[in-house]
């Protein structure tokens, strides 16, 4: 029995890796967010953040260790997970050209910038309040 459940999970985290990376790739969200931000030069930052991200994800989502940090941490590691949301989020969105095609439509495409640093700075402020009053 427990050789199936083995099997299974190792099936589902091929399969949900598998979505990952396609998802990065195929959506070109990092590389655009190289384009946006002028770091082309540092891809292979970017290659060692995501692959340490996943690992470290992995490693809080299985592993037997927790951990405790101060609210000056937790703001810290809320902060952060907003950048990666908002910057994802916003990375997304210019990929997809959704809101510069709803904006448009509407007439009113002179405040996309104005938008999407909502979006980021919601983003951000949501995870800051998620780690700092739940989390801890």
């Amino acid at each position: 029995m427990k050789i199936v459940e083995s099997l299974i999970g190792l099936a589902s985290g091929i399969a949900v890796g598998a979505g990952f990376v396609a998802f990065i790739t195929v959506l070109g969200i990092v590389p655009r967010l190289m384009q946006l931000s002028h770091t082309e030069s540092k891809i292979i930052y970017y290659e060692i953040a995501i692959i340490l991200g996943v690992f470290f994800g992995i490693y809080l989502s299985f592993g037997d260790h927790s951990f405790t940090l101060p609210v000056v941490g937790l703001i810290v590691w809320g902060l952060l997970h907003g950048v990666f949301v908002g910057m994802l989020a916003a990375a997304l969105t210019e990929v997809l050209n959704v809101f510069p095609l709803l904006f448009k439509r509407i007439g009113i495409e002179n405040y996309l910038f104005i938008l999407l640093m909502a979006l980021s700075l919601g983003k951000i402020a949501g995870s800051l309040f998620q780690w700092v009053l739940f989390v801890r």
